[in-house]
């Protein structure tokens, strides 16, 4: 049986995770999981910010039973760029 290897799987990983991300919604760990069989969200966040220069924000929310976890979305305002100040 052929697959892809773990580095094929992570490089699609990655592309998965990031049109989520271009489209303009948000993802969970568990989201992730569901929609894309991905176990290691945040390594996937790594790999999109190191090595693909993606601006992407952790949020750490609280869920309804007390446990945090990230959510991770594009920044929308590139620092540096802000809308504050302009006429």
């Amino acid at each position: 049986m052929k697959g892809k290897g773990s580095a094929g799987v992570r490089e699609s990983q990655n592309e998965k995770v990031k049109e989520h991300l271009v489209s303009g919604k948000s993802i969970t760990p568990l989201e992730a999981l569901r929609l894309f069989g991905c176990l290691r969200l945040g390594a996937r966040i790594w790999d999109l910010r190191r090595k693909h220069g993606l601006p992407v924000v952790t949020e750490i929310v609280k869920g309804e039973q007390g446990k945090h976890y990230a959510k991770y979305s594009l920044q929308t305002n590139p620092p540096g760029n802000s809308a504050k100040g302009k006429a």
